[in-house]
């Protein structure tokens, strides 16, 4: 698989290890050894590094539509929704690709969601999943605004017969860790600027550091403890080496319920 950074002016999983803790500063973890200031959480702060008006939130992506289809399109890139086998071998190269520019820069990503359900299962994409979830620290995401966004990524398939381009976005409102109005709840997008399908990333943050030092969140309101993200565990998704959560099985209950381990059969 080979794939290059142009800045943009710029199987069943067959093993599963940890990896270590994430490095704290004042407790707190950041990625790569690059000690970020962590996102500011109150509005005078975000206006003033950012000129971010909390009470002017805007809504950053769009989709062409709010089905199960369109939904899942970049508004920008979207020409057509295409074909169930289209859209399934445009996801497969999409986590290829972003899981291996993650490995190859040394950033950390976990599969989330019905993604890590799909992993769960048989290591693979859902096949009635068109949302891919990861997950990042928000730090990483601190890390990715000010270095990789706005990154075009070139991947070409280990045939050579598959090529395309993806687009890093990172929402500027991913500076603000609370949900706010709700219209920013997805902090950037990993975007197939062939198709306009993409991966959802979301960046999880500590809200209360000093009343609830282990709670992480999303913006979603997805809660977890620290416990039940690290140390990750090292495995394989779509063919390629990705990182799942220590306490995924528990996870998985508590958003989707213990039938979501054991059905063989999807009532949508």
């Amino acid at each position: 698989m080979q794939w290059q950074l142009i800045p943009a002016f710029i199987l069943v999983f067959g093993f599963v290890v940890t990896t270590a803790l994430p490095k704290l500063s004042e407790g707190i973890p950041y990625e790569s050894g690059s000690q970020h200031d962590l996102m500011p959480v109150d509005a005078d702060s975000l206006w003033r590094k950012y000129r971010l008006n909390t009470s002017a939130e805007y809504k950053y992506f769009h989709e062409p539509g709010g089905d199960d289809i369109l939904g899942h399109y970049d508004v920008r890139f979207f020409t057509a929704s295409g074909s169930h086998a289209e859209r399934t071998q445009a996801l497969t190269h999409m986590i290829r690709a972003y899981l291996n520019f993650f490995d190859k820069n040394k950033l950390e990503t976990w599969i989330a969601h019905g993604t890590l359900l799909g992993w769960w299962w048989n290591g693979k994409i859902l096949p009635w999943d068109w949302d891919i979830d990861t997950q990042v620290l928000d730090t990483t995401l601190a890390y990715l605004a000010d270095n990789f966004n706005h990154t075009i990524v070139e991947y070409k398939s280990p045939d050579s017969l598959v090529r395309r381009r993806y687009l890093l976005d990172i929402n500027p409102w991913s500076r603000q860790r609370e949900s706010g109005q709700g219209l920013n709840i997805i902090d950037a997008r990993w975007i197939d600027i062939h198709t306009g399908l993409y991966i959802d990333i979301t960046g999880v943050s500590r809200l209360e550091p000093k009343a609830h030092p282990t709670i992480w969140e999303c913006k979603n309101f997805h809660q977890y403890r620290l416990h039940q993200l690290y140390p990750l565990r090292r495995t394989v998704f779509e063919g390629v080496p990705a990182k799942v959560p220590f306490l995924y099985e528990s996870i998985l209950v508590e958003e989707y319920s213990k039938k979501a381990l054991t059905s063989t059969r999807f009532h949508k």
